[in-house]
Order: C-alpha cells, then structure tokens, then sequence
C-alpha cells in the first residue's frame, strides 16, 4: 500500500468516527422528541435542558476537552467541573423518574428518555476516546 493509499483510507476512518457520531447523537436527539411526541406529552423535553448542561463545565472549566475528566488532578476550577459535570449526569438521569414519579409522564416515556440519554453518555464516551488521540 502506497503512502497516498494510506492517507486516504485514514482520512475516510476519520470521517467515519465523525459521521457515526453525528448519526449515535441524532438518533439521541430523536429519541428525545418522540418520548415526547409518541404520548403526546412535552413534560420529558426537560431532560433535553440538561444535555446542554452536561458539556458545559467542560468548555468553561476544562479548556474545551474531557481530559481532565480522567485525570487525578485537582485544584479549585477542576473539581468544580468535575462535580458539575457529574450532578448533570445525574440530572439527565433523575429527571424522567421524577416526572414518573409525579404521573407527569407515562412509563414507555421515561424509557425512552432513559435509551436516549445512554446513546448521548455512549456519544459522550466514544468523542472522548477519539480526541484523546493525537492525530484525529
């Protein structure tokens, strides 16, 4: 294989990590709208709230990557994040069972709020393993 060869066959790895993580975030993002759409309910767009609140101590605290995430680092701003960025976890988490709890949406909604949310952690997991390596 040719030098010009494997340039060509790395770029096209790159797009396809990037095209199927567009497409696992996308298909979060549809399972959001039809928790809502299928029981005619837009009580479980809360959760949506916090999908925008779970990048953010990243960009604010970390510089705009998830490495500090897995290091053992601390100090003031970098504990903060890190506690932020978990308490949204959790949020995302808890807030379709709250809903259910409080018979503001049914069952099968908070199903599929909980399917949704596990694609964007796994979207989450799998951009945070391709921008640890240097190259991509």
């Amino acid at each position: 294989m040719s030098k010009v060869e494997s340039n060509i066959l790395y770029l096209f790895s790159g797009i396809f990590r990037l095209a199927g993580l567009a497409f696992m975030f996308s298909a979060s993002i549809l399972l959001q709208i039809l928790a809502c759409a299928l029981y005619n309910n837009w009580w479980p767009m809360l959760s949506a709230l916090m999908y925008v609140l779970v990048p953010m101590p990243c960009l604010f605290f970390g510089g705009g990557s998830t490495q500090f995430l897995t290091s053992r680092d601390g100090g003031g701003w970098i504990d903060a994040a890190k506690f932020l960025t978990g308490a949204s976890a959790v949020g995302s988490f808890a807030i379709p069972i709250i809903l259910r709890h409080a018979h503001m949406i049914s069952t099968g909604a908070m199903f599929i709020e909980f399917t949704s949310f596990i694609i964007f952690v796994c979207t989450i997991l799998c951009f945070h393993r391709a921008s640890l390596e240097d190259d991509w």
